[in-house]
């Protein structure tokens, strides 16, 4: 926690790095839609997370950044290889093998496990109203999905890739938890992505094999996937989940859906049906109702001592300072 400022302005702080991070993320989905026809699954991660890797890599070296505490190397090395790189990857691969609807749902399971984990392993707790905006988010994230799927069948390995997806992202955020208590956001970050990018380099020659054959404008969106989503992205997700608990910050991530359909309908002139507003809508209902403060019932007072009745005891207690007897 930041303990330099106070627990209303840390938590507008985080909230407001959670926004960008949501922002960005949306933006990826049609980045990665652009790009996708153009790269395979593991070359496409591979880039972004190389041109990340070397974003980050500048930014720590001018910033004169130390390495990460022996401490903080477990939690960086699980999420560096589990979500920078097994993530991306399996995400990658399972929406080329399902319709968007599936993956959408699929994927959204995520931030539940993020709440499950985060309680059972952090020790953070399962508050109502936590547990009750998810309710709500992974719903409207339902509807999201019903509206976008093609109805045809999916193939039984792309579901199971976007399980996978959901369930290393999950694992990913609650071992980063622990290890930003011993290294900044900066280092997590850093660190992590250089993790996932050589977890990923048995890609690179199929990355140097399709890099001359892609068209400019696919090449661009994987830049900007590496840049933004990733490297901008990942470090401001850091930054708030430093500040607040990891199903708290979780929950947050089911404003994504409700972004990509707005972002699709404006970039790629996608218009989206009324199923798909109204899944956009109660994501949003859901997220807000997670980040409602928790009413704790107030402490009851100790009770006032009883008057002690004036005698020898009450006044041999008055001359020596030590308490007397209590009935």
């Amino acid at each position: 926690m930041d303990h330099a400022t106070g627990g209303t302005r840390t938590d507008r702080r985080a909230l407001a790095a959670a926004a960008v991070t949501v922002v960005l993320w949306a933006s990826a989905f049609v980045s990665i839609r652009a790009s996708a026809e153009h790269y395979a699954p593991g070359a496409l991660a591979l880039g972004r997370l190389l041109i990340a890797s070397l974003a980050l890599g500048c930014v720590f070296l001018i910033k004169r950044g130390t390495l990460p505490d022996r401490r903080a190397w477990p939690g960086i090395a699980a999420s560096g290889v589990l979500w920078f790189g097994v993530y991306m990857v399996a995400l990658n691969w399972g929406e080329q093998m399902v319709d968007a609807g599936t993956a959408s749902l699929l994927v959204n399971i995520g931030p539940v496990l993020i709440a499950l984990f985060s309680g059972w392993l952090l020790k953070e707790g399962f508050p109502p109203l936590l547990l009750a905006g998810m309710a709500v988010s992974f719903a409207g994230a339902a509807l999201v999905g019903l509206s976008m799927s093609g109805g045809g069948p999916s193939s039984l390995t792309g579901v199971l890739l976007c399980l996978a997806a959901a369930l290393t992202y999950a694992a990913g955020v609650v071992a980063q938890k622990p290890a930003l208590r011993w290294a900044s956001p900066m280092q997590v970050t850093t660190f992590g992505c250089f993790t996932g990018a050589a977890v990923c380099l048995p890609f690179g020659g199929q990355l140097l094999a399709e890099l001359p054959e892609a068209p400019l404008t696919a090449t661009l969106n994987l830049v900007y996937l590496g840049l933004f989503p990733t490297a901008l992205a990942f470090s401001t997700w850091a930054y708030a989940l430093a500040r607040t608990t990891a199903g708290k910050l979780g929950a947050t991530t089911y404003a994504v859906p409700a972004a990509v359909v707005l972002m699709s309908w404006i970039t790629l002139e996608e218009v989206p049906g009324w199923l798909t507003l109204l899944g956009g809508a109660v994501c949003l209902a859901g997220v807000a109702v997670s980040r409602l403060p928790s009413r704790r019932p107030a402490a009851p007072a100790a009770p006032a001592a009883p008057a002690q009745p004036p005698g020898p005891v009450a006044e041999t207690a008055a001359a020596d300072g030590t308490p007397g007897a209590r009935g």
